[in-house]
């Protein structure tokens, strides 16, 4: 093919990066990402550290109240009981919550990224939506003309039923983890989660960290 027929192809297609990643000729890259609910459970550690912090945080409030009101040994084994059988019950509470959850999803969350220099945006899909059909509104996005942006951005906005972006500027922790093909990027107020398949998932990392520069490392 020449160059002239070659410059064509990308206009009308943009340009594929990795297996799934595609970047559009706006200069942004773009992937789909079907998560396994059960097969990785991600979702639900996260849950569990939020839970986590949240008791820790009142246990402590409540031992400084005692201390202030006479600490004893015997309060302390009280208080550390209460919030033992307090932990133990929504642990329950929510790994059932979990599985009604992915039950009600179809045990599949689809998910679609939009990447660029500035940062990186999880889009949520209903849970009507299939994998090929996520997959094709990144191909879609990937061959976007100038004049088609502003509606083809509205139509990606009301297909998303949830959205959380991570400017890179504003990271302060970034947690690799290949085996579950995530990646948590995280701002002081923004919890986000990055998913990718093994193929890409190389190509992801390295971007974000590249990124990321004045973000911690785990």
């Amino acid at each position: 093919m020449d160059k002239e027929k070659q410059k064509v192809v990308n206009k009308q297609t943009g340009k594929q990066i990795t297996e799934n990643i595609w970047q559009g000729t706006d200069g942004v890259y773009r992937w789909a990402y079907e998560y396994d609910m059960l097969r990785n459970p991600g979702i639900m550690f996260t849950v569990w550290k939020v839970l986590g912090i949240s008791f820790g945080i009142v246990f402590l409030f409540i031992t400084v109240l005692d201390l202030f009101e006479g600490f004893t040994l015997e309060k302390l084994q009280g208080t550390g009981k209460l919030f033992l059988i307090l932990a133990a019950v929504f642990l329950v509470i929510s790994i059932l919550a979990y599985l009604i959850v992915a039950w009600m999803y179809g045990w599949k969350y689809q998910v679609l990224f939009e990447m660029d220099e500035e940062q990186v945006i999880h889009r949520q899909l209903p849970k009507q939506y299939k994998r090929a059909e996520a997959v094709g509104w990144v191909t879609f996005f990937a061959g976007l003309m100038t004049g088609n942006a502003a509606m083809a951005g509205l139509g990606l906005h009301n297909a998303s039923n949830n959205t959380s972006t991570s400017v890179f500027g504003a990271v302060k922790t970034v947690k690799i983890r290949p085996r579950l093909h995530t990646i948590h990027v995280n701002q002081l107020l923004e919890k986000n989660q990055v998913y990718a398949e093994d193929a890409d998932f190389e190509f992801v990392k390295n971007y974000i960290l590249e990124h990321c520069t004045g973000a911690k490392i785990r």
